[in-house]
């Protein structure tokens, strides 16, 4: 054996494998062999220091601990931005839903547009539509005061539906002329939906649109 093949086979004795050489021959080789015998105790004295010594392992707590609060302040970020985008939706449909119910209830109640054959009925029906439209754009204005504002049209809903089946089973009106009280049922969609969106407190719709184009 020479001496790289005798300080290969105690390399690997030192690390615990198999020197593929008999033991006997390595000792005997290392004691005839002055380089191989301080080669060796040169490895000895390197692979105890290497065991013996601590290994320092970096605290990255802080670090760590750092990523993690940045990863739920982006997440709770997002999500906000997330919802006060759905609740600006909301605040416009329900401005839009208002700005429709003024211009089908002022014209018949400043100039008696549509009332039939009963004017009186007409107009106060109109004044009906005007103050429930004036609510709708309260509760876009300040989304906060949908859920107040929320029983009566939930109400005007439920009665209008109930009314107008009842008079489809007597067959006093047409199904037709009562697709129109859907409006009432999906206004109500729309406040039971702003008032969910939860949020702090809004700005004036107008203000809150014109920052959103910015």
């Amino acid at each position: 054996m020479t001496c790289d093949d005798v300080r290969a086979a105690l390399s690997a004795r030192l690390d615990g494998e198999d020197p593929q050489a008999p033991a006997a021959a390595l000792d005997a080789h290392t004691g005839s062999c002055p380089g191989c015998r301080s080669w060796l105790a040169r490895a000895e004295r390197v692979t105890r220091l290497a065991r013996l010594r601590p290994v320092e392992v970096p605290d990255l707590t802080t670090s760590i601990l750092a990523a993690v609060a940045a990863d739920r302040a982006a997440a709770r970020g997002v999500a906000a931005t997330t919802a006060r985008a759905r609740r600006q939706v909301l605040r416009v449909a329900v401005a839009v839903a208002a700005v429709a119910q003024l211009a089908v209830a002022l014209p018949v109640l400043l100039a008696g547009f549509g009332v039939g054959a009963d004017p009186h009925t007409g107009r106060e029906m109109a004044s009906f539509d005007v103050a429930l439209a004036v609510g709708f754009a309260l509760a876009a204005w300040r989304p906060e005061r949908a859920r107040a504002f929320l029983p009566v049209a939930v109400v005007l809903a439920a009665c209008l539906a109930a009314t107008s089946a009842l008079d489809i089973a007597n067959s006093t009106t047409a199904l037709v002329h009562e697709v129109g009280h859907l409006a009432a049922v999906a206004q109500a969609g729309l406040l039971w939906a702003l008032g969910r969106s939860g949020g702090e407190r809004d700005r004036p719709l107008g203000a809150a649109v014109v920052a959103g184009r910015g």
